[in-house]
């Protein structure tokens, strides 16, 4: 359980720490969701139930259309400012 809550904690302090970088944001939020997911997964398998193993499953899934909307703004916002940074520069 303590990887998770490590991957978990990496996830939090780059999305905290970082924010000009889009790319880094969606990698972050994308660890947030994987500790959760391997934390869910750790404690079906230890009290032997499956339904937060079903649960972490429908994580999964949601993760994976996260990224595929998140990537297809980062697209549409890189043709529109022609930079992913979120900073503005003058």
């Amino acid at each position: 359980m303590s990887i998770s809550l490590i991957i978990f904690m990496i996830g939090v302090i780059g999305f905290l720490i970082n924010r000009s970088n889009l790319i880094i944001i969606l990698i972050s939020i994308e660890l947030i969701l994987l500790g959760a997911t391997l934390n869910f997964i750790i404690n079906g398998a230890l009290f032997d139930d499956i339904t937060s193993q079903t649960y972490s499953v429908l994580v999964i899934s949601l993760a994976g259309a996260e990224s595929a909307i998140g990537l297809a703004l980062v697209v549409a916002y890189y043709r529109l400012r022609g930079s992913i940074s979120l900073v503005q520069t003058e």
